[in-house]
C-alpha cells in the first residue's frame, strides 16, 4: 500500500480534519513523508483543506 493511499485512509477513520503530525503519529510513517502525500492528494484533489494546516477527504 501506497503511502498516500494510507494518509487517505487514515483521514477517512478519522471522520475529522487531522493535521499532518496527527496523521504521521496515528500510522508511524515520517512526517516529512505524511507531506509529500499530502500534496500529492491535494494535487489529485482527492483531500482538501478546510481550515489552515488540517486535511480532509472529499
Amino acid at each position: 500500500m501506497s503511502t498516500e493511499s494510507k494518509v487517505l485512509e487514515t483521514m477517512e477513520k478519522a471522520a475529522k480534519p487531522l493535521k499532518a503530525g496527527e496523521i504521521a503519529d496515528m500510522t508511524g510513517i515520517d512526517k516529512e513523508d505524511v507531506d509529500k502525500a499530502i500534496k500529492s492528494l491535494k494535487k489529485e484533489e482527492k483531500i482538501f483543506s478546510p481550515k489552515n494546516c488540517y486535511y480532509s477527504p472529499k
